[in-house]
């Protein structure tokens, strides 16, 4: 079913449109336009267009990560070599971060007790 309305369009819009649409079928032009349009702006097409690049730029994709791999591991020694080395009272190494002062504060305090009233 259809159903005749008015909308009012620029001048140069409307230009663009006779100059697509065969004579007598603006609006079959107007309704694949605005079809096309609010299937390409969906979610799902959306989705389906991320997805097809993708699987299109995987090997693309790969060959940079592999030409960047020996930077980004430099990197990471670099990181690794500036961070200090910490251990625990033990002698083992603590992960970065792990606070031994803490630790030691806290092996001497007496176990919690809970007392029920």
């Amino acid at each position: 079913m259809s159903k005749r309305i008015n909308i009012v369009l620029p001048t140069a819009t409307i230009q663009t449109i006779d100059r697509f649409a065969k004579k007598g079928l603006r609006s079959k032009f107007i309704k694949t336009a605005v079809e096309y349009y609010v299937e390409s702006r969906s979610r799902e097409a959306l989705r389906a267009q991320l997805e097809r690049a993708a699987v299109r730029d995987r090997d693309l994709d790969r060959q940079i990560a592999d030409e960047w791999f020996a930077v980004d591991q430099e990197a990471w020694q670099e990181l690794d070599a500036e961070r200090p080395k910490r251990s625990s009272p033990s002698g083992r190494s603590l992960p970065y971060g792990a606070r031994p002062e803490a630790r030691e504060r806290d092996s001497k305090k007496p176990p919690r007790t809970h007392h029920s009233e």
